[in-house]
């Protein structure tokens, strides 16, 4: 297949590589032109993957008409504040029977569009899918073994990402659920945040345990309310990502919350990390739809409480800890009632 990946990130830059060495023919596409001369004479991404010798065949481009030139098959792996402006570029660019794929864990900020939506809107095209999963991007490109979902209403994109991507280190899964996906790659950045913090401040396992679980009952709470199948939550894109995500010191966003917990300012961490860390943005965007939905998410409460409104971590544990009985196991009632109340 002819395939391009737009973002030159960590995971832009591993989708490439796999691709590329699965023998399809890849461009990448770079936003700076600086970064684009010193991954064409290094042949590595020394920004954000140092050491990982990228394939030969891999090649790198600034000129987005060219990437997408007779393209079948495209992932979008930029941060979510980009996805519209650069989807709008692509437009007039992408050929009429093309397959678009996300990989932005994020929501736009304010319209609350998730990026497949972005896409379907700025570029018309109708075959979208969805790659999520535990898929951090260090632990891909050393051949960890791995796994991902990729999810579409359209059984040969599936295909296609299974074809352009698998390999004897990375497993592809399939799903049709692309709302249910999207949303907890999305949401579980969120929580990730929060384990960054809860790491900090050592509370024990019994919390952390704690943490995750109604984590993972609040993402399939307000996805579930949205319209998503609360049983996407029980796979790779639900609770597989959130695992990874608030467990490893890889994440971006586990390590925005070690960060903040230590007492670092939310602007000197962006300037530190120098990569897109979506889940603090998330944090905002969630707080305010599960408000106007009357979802009940406390983890996302006391999380907007201690960064947005300055409120010592004490006061916001103590919260959580009287928010009121709730149940346990909430899947087998959101599948009967339809909702996540």
């Amino acid at each position: 297949m002819r395939v391009s990946v737009l973002g030159g990130g960590s995971f832009g830059t591993v989708i490439a590589h796999s691709a590329a060495a699965r023998g399809h023919q890849v461009r990448l596409w770079l936003r700076d032109p600086q970064q684009l001369q010193d991954m064409q004479e290094s042949r590595q991404n020394r920004k954000y993957l140092p050491g990982l010798e990228l394939h030969p065949q891999l090649q790198f481009s600034c000129d987005l008409a060219h990437c997408l030139e007779q393209v079948e098959l495209v992932f979008f792996s930029l941060p979510s504040k980009a996805v519209r402006q650069v989807a709008g570029a692509c437009r007039a660019l992408l050929p009429s029977q093309v397959m678009l794929v996300s990989t932005t864990k994020g929501i736009e900020k304010d319209s609350f569009r998730l990026m497949s939506e972005i896409l379907r809107e700025e570029t018309g095209v109708a075959r979208i899918g969805v790659l999520s999963g535990p898929n951090l991007a260090r632990e891909i490109a050393q051949g960890v073994l791995s796994g991902t979902v990729i999810a579409s209403q359209d059984e040969a994109l599936r295909q296609a990402v299974h074809e352009a991507l698998v390999s004897p280190r990375l497993r592809v899964f399939a799903n049709s659920d692309v709302y249910g996906v999207e949303l907890g790659g999305a949401l579980k950045n969120i929580y990730a945040v929060a384990s960054g913090i809860a790491a900090t401040l050592a509370p024990g396992e019994n919390a952390r345990s704690m943490l995750l679980t109604r984590a993972l009952a609040e993402m399939s709470r307000l996805a579930c309310r949205m319209g998503a199948n609360p049983l996407t939550f029980l796979g790779l894109a639900g609770v597989g990502d959130l695992i990874a995500t608030c467990s490893s010191p890889l994440s971006r966003n586990y390590q925005v919350g070690q960060a903040l917990a230590s007492g670092q300012s939310l602007e000197a961490i962006v300037e530190e990390l120098e990569q897109t860390a979506e889940g603090v943005n998330t944090i905002e965007q969630v707080k305010f739809k599960a408000d106007e939905l009357k979802v009940h998410m406390p983890i996302v409460q006391g999380l907007y409480a201690f960064i947005f409104e300055h409120r010592p971590m004490p006061e916001v544990i103590a919260r959580l800890m009287h928010a009121g009985a709730s149940e346990d196991v909430e899947f087998s009632l959101m599948w009967r009632q339809g909702e996540g109340t």
